[in-house]
């Protein structure tokens, strides 16, 4: 067993000083602890998957992330950690503890998930290694780590048993304010929805120049990319969802605008995002969710997105503004409001289905596409990738 600033201490010293994660017992003195003291960031996310893809947004400003998390939440991480950091190779340092671990008597659920943690980690390609027992073994530990991000550009796991880290009380912080009541607006004239590739190009047309753009998986980003390709743009090829989560990583650690677009299904799928963007609050984040009430880029499968306000939950969620709307003239005017007024803003915009017949894909790999993006806000994201 180690005390946490045995374990914390070198890991700061290393550069590590992003947190985020999901809440186990087992990490309870971590986790305390980096909420409790100035010297860490941490972002309390409301999934595994979300906090995958938060750390890959901060990893893009330039950040050395950790995530937390317990075994059991390690199938909500897999579809990040395969289709996100895997192809845009994306490292960030892993805890996670050792639920239903070898000799742990423990409960039903933690069973199967515990026998098959190492595996599933290696078959995921993520290396891994037993969370350090001793002080002595700390710096060595972090080293290994850091050597194996280094070289596979891939998230490394510390695999965390119980008792690891001597207990850490929580020191009591005031509780969190409720965010300013936002503002909702319903702009739609229920007229001819446009096409996603029409607003698209409107959006580039509004843009500023050093505006970030994250793209959701399927047609919007393939359309972005026929439309233009900027070196500030970013083109998640998988991920399914975690747009908004990786926009609002990147939104924290900039003070460029950012633009995530995203779809429906997309934001179905990650719905608890907009409760983590409305408590972080980011000024300079704007989510654009293009709705056609279809999977496009699978068929054109029904979502269920007819019965939700993706606005109206934005602003219960804590956005500043929350708008709805169906035409281009709305989008125009609600679109350069976003851009001149703080934020996050969500602009919720039905459009009507279907894409370009002939539709390519993006043809930067992804790894040219994930470099560091520049923390200057007068400079273009990312300022280093050349097209």
């Amino acid at each position: 067993m180690i005390a946490v600033d045995q374990f914390l201490g070198p890991l700061r010293d290393a550069g590590y000083d992003f947190f985020t994660g999901v809440p186990c017992s087992f990490l309870t003195p971590v986790i305390n602890r980096v909420i409790s003291s100035k010297e860490y960031d941490y972002i309390a996310a409301v999934s595994e998957g979300e906090a995958i893809a938060i750390a890959a947004g901060a990893w893009l400003t330039g950040r050395k992330t950790v995530v937390m998390m317990q075994n059991s939440g390690l199938g909500n991480a897999v579809n990040p950690l395969t289709s996100l950091n895997y192809p845009f190779r994306i490292p960030t340092m892993m805890v996670i503890t050792w639920r239903g671990g070898p000799g742990l008597k423990d409960e039903p659920q933690h069973e199967l998930m515990g026998e098959i943690t190492p595996d599933l980690l290696n078959m995921i390609r993520v290396a891994c290694a037993e969370f350090p027992k001793s002080e002595g073994d700390v710096s060595a530990a972090i080293m290994q780590a850091d050597d194996e991000m280094r070289i596979n550009q891939l998230p490394f796991a510390f695999i965390m048993q119980k008792n690891a880290i001597e207990a850490e009380e929580l020191v009591p912080l005031p509780p969190l304010l409720a965010s300013p009541v936002g503002l909702y607006s319903d702009r739609r004239t229920q007229g001819e929805r446009p096409r996603r590739y029409t607003v698209l190009e409107r959006m580039l047309s509004l843009l500023p120049e050093n505006t970030g753009v994250v793209a959701t998986t399927g047609k919007t980003g393939r359309e972005l990319f026929t439309i233009s390709d900027r070196p500030q743009h970013i083109y998640q090829v998988g991920s399914m969802g975690g747009a908004a989560g990786m926009g609002l990583g990147v939104a924290l650690g900039v003070k460029n605008p950012i633009v995530v677009v995203d779809g429906d299904g997309a934001a179905l799928m990650k719905f608890g995002t907009l409760a983590t963007i409305g408590s972080l609050a980011p000024s300079n984040l704007i989510h654009l969710v293009l709705d056609n009430a279809t999977y496009d880029s699978t068929g054109g499968q029904p979502t269920v997105s007819e019965a939700v306000d993706f606005a109206a939950a934005a602003v219960a969620c804590g956005y500043a503004q929350g708008t709805a709307i169906d035409g281009m003239d709305a989008f125009d005017s609600t679109f350069t409001e976003a851009l001149q007024n703080p934020g996050p803003h969500l602009i919720h915009m039905r459009i009507a289905s279907g894409s370009l017949p002939y539709l390519g894909r993006p043809t930067i790999a992804p790894p040219e596409v994930a470099l560091p993006l520049s923390q200057n806000a007068s400079q273009p994201l990312p300022g280093s990738r050349e097209r």
